[in-house]
This record gives structure tokens, sequence and C-alpha cells, in this order.
């Protein structure tokens, strides 16, 4: 599986010749999810979910498809007939040849005082885990885990802490738009051999950066 990595919480996967894109909003690239067989989506903030994005892709391909939560489907079912897929935690389907599994229910605590929405984390092909906009930890062993590094909603270390949990193989960084370049090597040294340790290999990708998992 070929992993590229797209701006913010955007992340591109491809095999066999098929494409699936997660989460690609505001902070996104314009086309993240152009060419897409299938999309996914966590939840309905706009740095994760943008309607323009998708519809840039579901026109540019009437056989691409869209799985989400319902808050977010009922903003383009209606557009799409037949093409929108409403999941929730416990659901299992196939999109684009990937198989996956939907865990989590709610969107992590931003502030006691804000109401909390509805969140979802896709588990692709029993291996790679993204969690939306929150820290849900899969019943299942996580190879490889996009670890949402930097939030309104978290601290480093809470990251460190879900890190150490979930323990996966690998952990690359996502949910980083809100990072300026001089943040981004105190998180790295956090997560990495020098900080307190969080058993598993942590990385991060520009955008646009590929990797084979």
């Amino acid at each position: 599986m070929k992993l590229t990595k797209k701006s913010h919480a955007c992340v591109r996967l491809e095999k066999d010749g098929r494409t699936l894109v997660i989460d690609p909003g505001a902070f996104s690239e314009e086309d993240a999810a152009v060419g897409a067989d299938a999309i996914l989506v966590t939840h309905e903030h706009p740095d994760h979910f943008h309607e323009d994005r998708l519809r840039a892709a579901l026109d540019a391909d009437p056989a691409a498809e869209l799985w989400t939560l319902r808050s977010v489907a009922e903003q383009v079912s209606a557009a799409f007939p037949g093409r929108v897929h409403t999941v929730g935690e416990g659901d299992t389907f196939t999109a684009a040849g990937f198989d996956v599994q939907v865990h989590g229910q709610l969107h992590a605590v931003i502030h006691p005082d804000i109401a909390r929405i509805t969140n979802v984390g896709y588990l692709v092909d029993g291996s790679v885990f993204h969690p939306g906009d929150a820290l849900t930890v899969p019943e299942v062993p996580v190879d490889t885990l996009f670890v949402p590094v930097m939030a309104p909603w978290n601290k480093v270390s809470e990251v460190i802490d879900y890190l150490r949990e979930v323990r996966p193989r690998r952990a690359i960084d996502v949910h980083d738009a809100l990072l300026t370049d001089l943040a981004r090597p105190v998180y790295d040294r956090m997560l990495g051999p020098d900080g307190p340790g969080v058993g598993t290999a942590h990385s991060r990708l520009a955008p646009g950066e590929s990797l084979m998992l």
C-alpha cells in the first residue's frame, strides 16, 4: 500500500491501482481528493470535511463514493444519490478494494462548554488507523497510526500516552497544519528517542511525500 501525505489531516492510500482518500478538508489541497475511487470523512469540522473538495472528486469520477457519519452525509447525499454511505462505530465495509472498520463515536473534548460532535476513526485493511479528531484506541492491533499531533483539543502529554496505549509499529503525524516550523522540532523531539518514550517509531511526512506501507 502506498501512502501519500496531503496537507493537515488528509492522506491518500493507493493499492492495486485504486485510491482511497481520508479527510480532504479546507486545510488540504483543492485537488486533495480528485482521482479517488473512495473517500472517507471522520467528522464535520471544516479542516476535515470541505464540501468543495468532495464535490471536485465526486464530479470528476461518477463512480467515486463517499463513506462518512450522518452529520456529513446529510449535507451531500442529495447531490450524489446512491454514492454516499452513512457509517458508525462497529460497521465494516469495503471501499475501492480496501477493507474498512469503523471505530469511535465522539470528537475529543475541546472545552467542557463546547458540545461534542460525532467523530469516527477508520482502520484500513486491518493495519492503518486514522482516528480523526479523537484519541480512539481500537480493540485490535494497529501497524500504522496517523497521530493527530497538534490540535486545539490536545496536548503533547496526551499524544505521548496515546502512542503508548495504541503501540503501533509506526506513527505518522497528521493534524499538523497549525504547527509552525519552529514548533515541529519540539514535537519531533518529544515523540522521538530523545523524549520520554512512546514505544514506537515516529515520523513526519511533508505534504506530497509518499512511502510504502
